[in-house]
């Protein structure tokens, strides 16, 4: 048994003091953001802004509510903002950061001067990213107007406040939709395991898969959600807050896909050539399956970006664009423009859950592997 020594009590009162302002000002205050959605604060105007406002417990009816509600679309169509920018977000970010990556790696003239410019979006803030941007992307100016420089008329696509739609599913369809996705993580898993030849914890995730997979593809849960089909899908708006945020962020994943590259052994890569290896077939066989720890990182932290955006689409479009309002925005206006702080308190905590499922399973897995080694 280990003796409880000098040092240890030291080191337990230097950390003292950080947590106990971790315990109170994050901890603490996620409790009572939880507790203030379960009740009704707020829907009573008079008691909104009271010194000491009558809160009656509702439960889970501020997130039913939310869901299922006649008069929430907005929210649920920010969700599906959040989803659609989030995708785009990363599969943007990691892409050009990768190409950038590639071509610097091949040793160019002036490599520290094109790095430095690449770079130097990720050095602003959204806000200036976003004002920036916004200008840029005027329907009666910026870039609409590039063609004329050619001879050719002015473009008219809107940007960000084109109000159309493309992808359309029906809201009902979300219990299903989310089977089917858990379904592919419980495949991609289960093959996985297979080829690490782990075949016993691999044939119990593909078995669940498929089984949840089929069951979903059957007509899944059955719940209807709403009485009514509501459709939702892409606004096309959301194409220039993409843009903006993949041009202020290829330039990190560059960094993180160049130092990854240059940490890369030559004598692999000579030695797949030496086996007759193509210039493709060295990046897919060697250089790629070596960049994956890295990648996952990078979607780890972009995802957490993209989940909590705020201060781009506030700069780019206000918030009062519904085509490009995402639930931080929604949070933001219930919250602190309407005082229904319960209804705001709960839209703070589906973000907050929505990271979770992001950051707690790479935390776990990181911690995992650290205490293995």
């Amino acid at each position: 048994m280990r003796r409880f020594t000098r040092d240890h009590l030291t080191a337990v009162l230097m950390l003292l003091p950080s947590l106990i302002f971790l315990a109170i000002f994050v901890y603490g205050f996620i409790g009572q953001t939880v507790y203030f959605s379960l009740t009704d604060w707020g829907r009573d105007p008079a008691q909104a802004l009271a010194v000491r406002p009558e809160r009656a417990f509702v439960g889970f009816d501020n997130y039913v509510r939310l869901f299922t509600g006649l008069l929430e679309s907005r929210f649920r169509q920010d969700l599906v903002n959040l989803v659609f920018f989030t995708v785009f977000f990363i599969g943007g970010s990691l892409g050009l950061g990768l190409a950038l990556a590639m071509l610097l790696d091949r040793g160019v003239a002036g490599e520290a001067f094109f790095r430095t410019v690449f770079l130097y979006p990720f050095a602003l803030s959204f806000v200036v990213t976003g004002t920036v941007w916004r200008w840029m992307l005027q329907p009666q100016g910026g870039v609409n107007l590039l063609p004329t420089y050619l001879g050719l008329p002015p473009g008219e696509f809107e940007w960000i406040t084109s109000r159309q739609q493309v992808w359309r599913f029906d809201w009902n369809l979300v219990p299903s939709i989310t089977a089917l996705l858990v379904a592919a993580v419980l495949l991609a898993i289960g093959w996985r395991a297979w080829r690490d030849l782990r075949r016993g914890r691999a044939v119990s995730f593909l078995t669940v898969g498929i089984a949840l997979g089929a069951w979903a593809l059957a007509g899944g849960p059955g719940v209807e959600l709403l009485p009514f089909p509501e459709r939702h899908g892409f606004n096309l708006a959301l194409i220039g807050i993409v843009v903006a945020a993949v041009w202020q962020m290829s330039g990190y994943t560059m960094a993180l896909y160049l130092a990854s590259l240059r940490g890369i052994p030559e004598e692999l890569r000579e030695a797949a050539r030496v086996d007759g290896a193509s210039g493709f077939q060295v990046y897919r066989h060697v250089v790629f399956p070596l960049l994956g720890p890295i990648t996952l990182s990078a979607m780890i932290i972009l995802g957490h970006i993209s989940l909590k955006i705020f201060d781009l689409v506030w700069s780019m479009a206000g918030p009062d664009l519904a085509t490009t309002s995402v639930p931080a925005l929604l949070m933001y206006i219930r919250a602190f423009r309407a005082n229904q702080f319960a209804d705001g308190a709960a839209i703070a905590v589906v973000l907050l859950l929505i990271v979770a499922t992001v950051i707690v399973p790479y935390l776990w897995t990181s911690l995992r592997g650290e205490v293995r080694r």
